[in-house]
This record gives C-alpha cells, structure tokens and sequence, in this order.
C-alpha cells in the first residue's frame, strides 16, 4: 500500500468531520457576536470588534482547512496481515528497557503523542512500517539513531 501526505484513518476522517460540524454549528454565533460588537460604534476603537473579526476569520480560516484535508484525504483501512500498517496498535519494546509500550500508527494530521498515535512519517513510524513481530528495527531521529523491537501487531 502506498501512503502519501494525506493517508489517515477512517477514525481520523471521522475526527475532522466532527471538527467541521461542530464549527459550522458555532459559525452563527460568532457573527452574531462580530455584529453585535459592531453595533457598539466607532471601529476604530473597539476591542470586542476587532476580537470578534479576528475570531470568526480564524473560524473561517479553520473550516476552509478542514475540508481541503477532507478532499484530498486518503482514508487507510488496515489489512489483516501480520505487518505494520496504518491504523494499527502496536508493542515495542526500546533497547535496554524491559516493559513495552503501545502505539497506534495513523495520518500526519492525527498524531498525538499524548494519545500515543505516531504518524506514519515520524522516525519511529517510518521504522517499523511494514515489519512484522520479532523484527528490530533502527529509528533514524534526529537526536540519533535508537532501536525497538516489535513484541505485538493489533488491528
């Protein structure tokens, strides 16, 4: 499978959909607020105007966003195969520690390192694509090269 820059998971899709009708339900109140803030005068020097246009050109800016990424969005289902693909769980362990730790390999535009979802195009990501359980691979990062070992594949 080839993934380019817009691969994500039908999670990640879902997430931007989310995203986009969630600031489409808010985009009338912030007109709203922009013309009330209006009403108020003189736009030379009103605050609550100025921070309204800023704050609905943001709405906008996002939204256009959003959907550009959905567009050209290429939506990553998992293969029941035994490598590592986009949209899996996967176990490392990374040399000289014994406990493991999991990670969910997803699109550039999902990763959350909070949430342990790595991007397919990060160091670690692009070491373990396509590897199988048992295979060690070596992480080309920044700071230096590092290896793990792969324990576990999940779908």
């Amino acid at each position: 499978m080839q993934l380019t820059a817009n691969s994500m998971t039908p999670a990640g899709y879902h997430q931007i959909e989310q995203e986009i009708t969630r600031l489409e339900l808010d985009r009338p109140n912030r007109i709203k607020q922009l013309q009330e803030a209006r009403a108020l005068g003189d736009l030379s020097e009103n605050a609550e105007y100025s921070a309204a246009k800023r704050d609905l050109r943001h709405l906008e800016s996002r939204l256009r966003y959003l959907n550009k990424l959905l567009q050209y969005a290429e939506v990553v289902t998992p293969e029941t195969t035994d490598q590592i693909e986009v949209g899996k769980h996967v176990d490392v362990q990374f040399e000289d520690e014994n406990d493991t730790d999991t990670f969910q390999i997803v699109g550039k535009f999902e990763a959350d390192l909070d949430a342990n979802k790595i991007s397919f195009d990060s160091p670690l990501g692009h070491a373990m694509i396509n590897h199988k359980v048992g295979d060690t691979v070596t992480v080309k990062a920044p700071n230096g090269d590092y290896q793990v070992t792969i324990r576990k594949i999940k779908g």
